[in-house]
């Protein structure tokens, strides 16, 4: 009998307990796989003798068996609470692959593979990698949630979430493995904001200064740069906890300018999958349309393509070539750069714009669908193209069109003179691209003549479009300051555009993002033209142009900036990648409501 109600009794405490003891093992989790990365950076960033990599080998396969252990115990707790989860079959394969990478790590010199890339996966420890990267990233997104409910300003956190990236970046770019000979902090610090921010300038050779470790993280940094941290950070609290908070849904709604708030997380994750998507039919495509020749087997070629499709649909313009697409083997090579345009061009359309042309385009085909199969009359729904698509879309044909005409005329008889009529209109088309926040470059910069180089200032200060991965003050701010000018010379009250009233609040942000921007350049160029006393003011108001729009390009000298001045530019980039009013919103506190109205006056303007 006693020992009946002491068993009772136990199994009681136990079952009250079960919560509790889930959530502790889910902080153990969380704990193992940020320790096992720290591990994995320490393997991968550094030198080991031989007696280190065989205690790593053993310390990985003591690892798996930690967090098998750990894991096995978790969906114990899991399946004794009843909270059913789509992942439990994920998690069964995960442990399967910790017993293979177990018994890998303590007997990896009884196994032989051939000496295959195979052999290298296994005994590279890849499978418990793989799958603490993967615990890592599902408890992650459990925390994610939870920073959404802190009492944090969300431009606050949007703001920081970058300066931690820029740093984290910094660190992984300073470990021994990441580059040939050793980096300077402050060099590392230019190269992380320059990935982070997707701006594309260096101020050492990416090519031969960083190895394919250094690269890998580059990479990373522009992805995750690209569309922003908390894009990720929300994403993977969707795909792996498959349910967001409402807070998190409030914050993201303002992030990626989404109207409706209960489509905010769908959206999300269109952003992320067709960001994916679109990256890997560009690096199909550029492998495609590279020569195998100068590459050092499938991978090589393959690294390449996927490097430069990332670079080039987040406007990032790094280049793993000395002379970026300069290289002799790729001016020429017309088809791999109308690829690398159309990956910029797409990237810098921004997301809300090419989720309308969907929605448009799968209108029209459902509709002539229809016609021939059910003999249905056309249907027209008006309105489907927003304003602010149709505003974006004419600028950007505008800016393209124009830049190309200009670049072909004033170019013809400088850095067109090698290439034929063909490659005399890609060229041409390509320098109108680029300076719109691309950072890649066929021709020689410092070739260019002063006329063009103006006309880059334009285009480079203009940028991209809202809600894109490119940076400038936008296509559609210098629309709306273009509508307003044509509004007050007519007359006019009030701006319209398409049969609609742009509200002034608009207006008005448009002409304080103009006004801002010139401000921030101007003392970036007059800083940088302090500290290079040497260097022709062009190229620097070229390079504070850039270093503000996230461009990339420089007429030459950024490899040659004194220390004050990488600063300058680093934080320029920063400026520019974050937003002037972004950071401002994080350090001003919004006034909630306007109770009274001033008599009004007019100033004098002209």
């Amino acid at each position: 009998m006693y020992k009946s109600l002491f068993g009772k009794h136990i199994s009681e405490n136990f079952k009250e307990s079960k919560p509790r003891l889930l959530t502790r093992t889910d902080n153990l989790l969380f704990l193992l796989s940020i320790v096992g990365l720290l591990v994995f950076l320490y393997d991968f960033g550094f030198v080991h003798s031989v007696w280190g990599k065989s205690m790593l080998r053993h310390y990985y396969g003591i690892h798996a068996l930690a967090i098998f252990s750990v894991l096995t115990f978790r969906l114990f707790l899991m399946k004794k609470l009843g909270r059913a989860r789509t992942w439990f079959w994920v998690e069964y394969v995960l442990i399967l692959l910790l017993v293979a990478g177990m018994l890998v790590s303590f007997f990896s010199d009884q196994f032989y593979f051939g000496h295959t890339r195979f052999e290298q996966f296994i005994k590279e420890n890849f499978f418990t990698i793989g799958v603490n990267f993967y615990v890592f990233l599902i408890e992650l997104s459990k925390r994610s949630v939870n920073l959404y409910h802190m009492r944090f300003n969300p431009a606050l956190l949007f703001v920081a979430s970058f300066i931690v990236l820029i740093f984290i970046g910094t660190g992984l770019l300073m470990l021994p493995k990441a580059t040939v000979g050793g980096i300077s902090p402050l060099d590392a610090l230019f190269t992380a904001a320059s990935a982070v921010c997707v701006t594309g300038l260096i101020v050492v050779d990416t090519a031969t200064f960083f190895t394919t470790f250094g690269k890998v993280v580059i990479l990373l940094m522009i992805q995750v740069g690209g569309l922003g941290i908390m894009t990720f950070t929300s994403f993977l609290a969707m795909f792996f906890q498959q349910s967001s908070s409402f807070n998190n849904q409030l914050f993201m709604q303002d992030l990626i300018n989404e109207e409706k708030l209960g489509n905010t997380m769908r959206t999300v994750g269109k952003i992320v999958g067709v960001t994916l998507a679109v990256e890997a039919v560009g690096a199909c495509l550029i492998y495609a349309t590279i020569s195998p020749a100068p590459f050092d087997g499938i991978h090589d070629r393959a690294g390449f393509a996927i490097f430069h499709a990332i670079s080039a649909f987040c406007n990032a313009g790094f280049s793993t070539l000395t002379d970026g697409l300069y290289d002799t083997g790729l001016r020429y090579n017309y088809h791999f750069q109308l690829v690398i345009m159309l990956l910029v061009i797409i990237g810098g359309l921004g997301f809300p714009i090419m989720f309308n042309l969907y929605r448009y385009m799968k209108q029209v085909i459902n509709n002539r669908l229809r016609q021939l199969r059910y003999q249905e009359p056309y249907v027209h729904t008006s309105r489907v193209v927003n304003v602010n698509s149709k505003i974006v879309l004419i600028t950007t044909a505008v800016l393209l069109v124009g830049g190309t005409i200009v670049y072909f005329m004033t170019e013809y008889d400088s850095t067109l003179r090698g290439h034929s009529g063909y490659g005399k209109f890609i060229t041409s088309l390509f320098g109108a691209v680029t300076p719109r926040t691309a950072g890649f470059n066929t021709v020689d910069m410092t070739q260019l003549t002063l006329p063009i180089v103006l006309v880059y200032l334009l285009l480079m200060w203009i940028g991209a479009s809202p809600g894109s991965t490119g940076g400038g003050i936008k296509t559609t701010t210098i629309a709306l300051a273009v509508l307003n000018a044509f509004s007050i010379t007519r007359g006019k009250d009030r701006v319209e555009a398409f049969s609609r009233e742009i509200s002034s609040k608009s207006v008005r942000q448009a002409f304080a993002v103009m006004l801002l921007s010139i401000l921030v350049i101007g003392l970036a160029t007059l800083a940088i033209a302090f500290f290079e006393r040497d260097i022709p003011l062009i190229s620097v108001a070229f390079e504070a142009f850039s270093a503000f729009s996230t461009v990339g390009l420089t007429l030459g000298i950024t490899g040659d900036l004194s220390t004050g001045s990488k600063v300058v530019i680093i934080i320029t980039m920063f400026l520019g990648r974050v937003g002037i009013f972004t950071l401002i919103a994080s350090l001003l506190t919004k006034v909630s409501a306007m109770h009274h109205q001033y008599p009004s006056e007019s100033i004098i303007i002209t």
